[in-house]
């Protein structure tokens, strides 16, 4: 069976000011990919309670290593993107 890495997508944010340096800084900040058999979501900030309650959990800002299930769950899901663009044949 083939196996895929998949990179959680992240969003840029900068630091609330306004100084127009701060729109220099930025720093990645993850987005974690929750899924459970009747809901599928995304979260930059989940909750303790919620990643409880999902039967898969992918943290923002890491790598997993995915069979070919997991990334057709991953690419046929309507949470908010195209997961495919960040899965790369290993």
């Amino acid at each position: 069976m083939a196996q895929y890495k998949f990179v959680t997508p992240s969003v840029k944010e900068t630091p609330a000011g306004d100084n127009r340096l701060f729109m220099r800084y930025g720093i990645d900040c993850g987005i974690t990919i929750m899924m459970s058999e009747d809901i599928n979501s995304t979260y930059r900030f989940p909750s303790q309670t919620d990643a409880l309650a999902a039967t898969e959990v992918y943290l923002g800002g890491r790598e997993y290593i995915i069979d070919e299930i997991t990334r057709t769950r991953l690419t046929n899901t309507n949470i908010g993107g195209n997961y495919g663009d960040y899965i790369t044949a290993i």
